[in-house]
């Protein structure tokens, strides 16, 4: 992933994720769109991603369930 300033890295566990690399945001896995830290809700700790939301969140556990078939 490209050097964007102000991104975070995160681990993410259950119920809560760990700062690797401070920053102001992350990148919604399925849309791409900035997640500031303040309001992020939903994540995979399975998949390492963050989620904008409930549909995305959704999505991508569907897209990841379709992988296995």
């Amino acid at each position: 992933m490209a050097d964007i300033p102000g991104l975070a890295v995160l681990h993410y566990h259950t119920p809560h994720f760990d700062v690797v690399r401070p920053g102001q945001f992350v990148l919604c896995a399925v849309s791409g769109e900035r997640i500031d830290l303040d309001d992020l809700k939903y994540w995979s700790a399975e998949f390492q991603e963050a989620y904008r939301g409930p549909v995305e969140a959704t999505h991508s556990i569907l897209q990841h369930r379709a992988a296995l078939v």
